[in-house]
């Protein structure tokens, strides 16, 4: 058991959390400007993920160059994961691995706290991936929590490349953004996850 066991009933009722579910909890955040090279590389490289249409076509060529320009707007202050294995407590299940994570670190070469943020890949449908992304985000709030070194907030991310769900976990209380946000307005994006970062959100 792991992670990907996790559905939100199971969230709910083994770490007794609030769930709230509200449409437009980001939609008020600002854009911020993306790099022609990214623009460029969106391009390119959706067409060829939506024909291959597998999620790691997915991952590494829509949401990994969306992660390395945010990590590039942040001079490298952040730091960017993928595939790594978050193993926090086996009892409670929470363990596995995790597609993306984001860490307040600059440090690079191992995980270091603050981790911040979660963004789990998914194919299609991505409203299937929220139970584990929550799952992931609570693992890593223990984790920074035992490291000394708490956020905020955490954030987790559930995406297909194309459409991008965010949810923000603010001590015991989840709220889920029913908005999904389009791969095609970038911009909107990049603001959001910028202000992740910046703990504006």
């Amino acid at each position: 058991m792991s992670y990907k066991d996790f559905t939100l009933k199971k969230i709910q009722s083994v770490f007794q959390i609030e769930i709230i579910e509200k449409i437009g909890i980001f939609a008020n955040i600002a854009e911020h400007e993306i790099s022609q090279h990214l623009i460029d590389t969106l391009q390119e490289n959706i067409p060829l993920a939506i024909a291959i249409n597998t999620e790691k076509a997915r991952s590494e060529l829509i949401i990994s160059p969306v992660l390395v320009e945010l990590r590039k707007i942040f001079k490298h202050k952040i730091s960017l994961f993928s595939g790594i294995e978050l193993n926090i407590d086996k009892e409670r299940e929470l363990n596995g691995f995790c597609d993306f994570l984001i860490s307040l670190s600059p440090e690079q070469l191992f995980l270091k706290a603050p981790i911040l943020a979660i963004v789990e890949a998914k194919n299609e449908n991505i409203m299937s991936g929220i139970g584990q992304c929550l799952a992931e985000m609570i693992a890593a709030n223990i984790y920074n929590e035992q490291e000394g070194n708490s956020t905020k907030k955490i954030y987790g991310i559930v995406t297909s490349g194309n459409l991008w769900k965010f949810i923000k976990l603010d001590n015991n209380i989840v709220s889920i953004d029913l908005d999904d946000y389009g791969i095609k307005e970038p911009n909107k994006i990049m603001g959001i996850l910028s202000s992740m970062i910046e703990q504006k959100a």
